[in-house]
């Protein structure tokens, strides 16, 4: 579990200063455009990270399942902290022309291969340590690490903006977060790189399960559970890059907040998010996956429109109150939706599903969200317009999930319901750690 949250915090805390950075960035790679065009323009370049990940969800999905979680884990945290850090030694279009967008979206691209293969390895990976009454949580605690990233990128622009003239931010000052990629990285590479492969992974590769064709497999048997997948990931997608990814922007250049309030705010509403996901997930353990997450998203859907409008007010408390209401939906779509996404596929394909269907819809619903946002506001003159948007997807995505299957005793090897012998065997092999441990067993 440690493992997989700290490298889960490095990986993104790298994806996440890229749009804290957008309108620094707006400036120095695309100048010569008018405000709204060169935010516009950034937004896209944000969205090719996403372009990226679908690609990469299927050749690191495949190896994953054919190689090992362990090494996958290993390659993307590496990926991603070589990409930003290069990212914020990237010179200005002032400086190298228009090879400067052009280099901005390669390594974006970088950086959306790596990320495609971080949330569902990691899921995947604590998964298959956990015992079935606690997986819930467990796998909570390490997925709401990436709401935390965000939080310290907030907090480290706020203090820079703070610290810093604007000219001195704006000319070097907003390199600061994207540097910091390296040596973070290289802590997550040790730490992964230390850990034991899972104990599911290990299984197939001594009985010769391993599959040697998983994307052909999970497309031909286990079609339903991607749909499963996709429906939860493009809610959860849609809520986290609207609060990570644009709401900055959107209280500063649509709204007028300062840029020390947006901040402020937007990392209050983080810090709910990041304490709600571990509490409602271990709520699933008790009460269902299905239940809960079909709770939550009935809640997302009601308190998008009263958020935005309570937004768009201009004043620092609507703007924490709104986006801690926003938070606390995502972080109670998180909860359930996090081990969801693994306990649908077997052991063999796990890695291969999970990651193709889960990168698919935060291509299409979270890369997409700054950009369409954006537009959606410019098309309509509305400031909530954004928000019309997330209520129809949640709508959409609550109908697909109202028939899926009960996944919380799942077996982790081959995603079906575990019989009550391999609980007692889990409870006793549970007991003998607490024993040799000297912790009391409580039974």
């Amino acid at each position: 579990m440690s493992a997989s949250a700290i490298g889960h915090f490095v990986e993104w805390f790298d994806f996440a200063v890229y749009a804290y950075a957008a309108p620094v960035i707006a400036r120095q790679f695309f100048p010569e455009f008018d405000t709204t065009a060169a935010l516009l323009s950034t937004f896209a370049v944000y969205s090719v990270g996403f372009i990226a990940r679908p690609v990469g969800a299927f050749l690191l999905g495949g190896l994953g399942d054919r190689y090992g979680r362990k090494k996958i884990l290993a390659a993307v945290i590496l990926l991603m902290g070589v990409a930003t850090t290069l990212i914020g030694l990237l010179p200005t279009y002032a400086a190298i022309g228009v090879a400067a967008p052009i280099l901005l979206v390669v390594l974006r691209m970088i950086q959306g291969l790596s990320a495609a293969g971080e949330t569902i390895g990691s899921n995947s990976f604590v998964a298959e340590h956990s015992p079935i009454a606690t997986r819930g949580r467990n796998v909570g605690i390490v997925y709401t690490a990436s709401n935390l990233p965000p939080v310290i990128a907030a907090l480290l622009v706020l203090g820079l903006t703070t610290v810093l003239s604007g000219e001195d931010y704006e000319s070097w000052g907003w390199r600061i977060p994207f540097l910091l990629g390296a040596p973070l990285a290289i802590v997550g590479l040790y730490i992964r790189t230390r850990v034991e492969e899972s104990p599911a992974f290990l299984e197939m590769r001594e009985t010769r399960q391993v599959e040697s064709a998983p994307i052909r497999t999970v497309f031909s048997e286990q079609w339903r559970a991607m749909l499963f997948v996709f429906a939860m990931a493009a809610v959860a997608s849609l809520g986290y890059y609207s609060l990570t990814g644009y709401f900055y922007s959107y209280m500063t250049v649509t709204i007028g907040l300062s840029s020390q309030d947006a901040l402020l705010s937007n990392s209050i509403a983080l810090l709910v998010t990041f304490v709600t996901v571990p509490l409602v997930a271990a709520i699933s353990d008790r009460v269902g996956r299905r239940r809960t997450l079909l709770t939550a998203m009935a809640f997302s859907a009601l308190v998008a429109i009263p958020a935005y409008l309570l937004v768009s007010t201009g004043t620092l408390g609507a703007a924490i109150g709104a986006q801690a209401l926003l938070g606390l939906a995502l972080g109670a779509v998180f909860g359930p939706a996090g081990p969801a996404y693994v306990e649908m596929f077997p052991a063999r394909v796990r890695y291969t599903g999970a990651s193709i269907s889960y990168n698919m819809a935060f291509t299409i619903f979270g890369g997409t969200a700054p950009l369409l946002a954006t537009s959606l506001i410019a098309w309509s003159g509305s400031s909530i317009a954004p928000a019309w948007y997330i209520v129809t997807v949640t709508v959409l995505a609550f109908a697909v999930l109202w028939t899926m299957p009960e996944t919380s005793h799942r077996s982790m090897q081959d995603a079906a319901p575990a019989p009550d012998k391999d609980r007692d065997d889990q409870r006793r092999q549970d007991e003998l750690r607490d024993i040799a441990a000297g912790t009391p067993t409580g039974h």
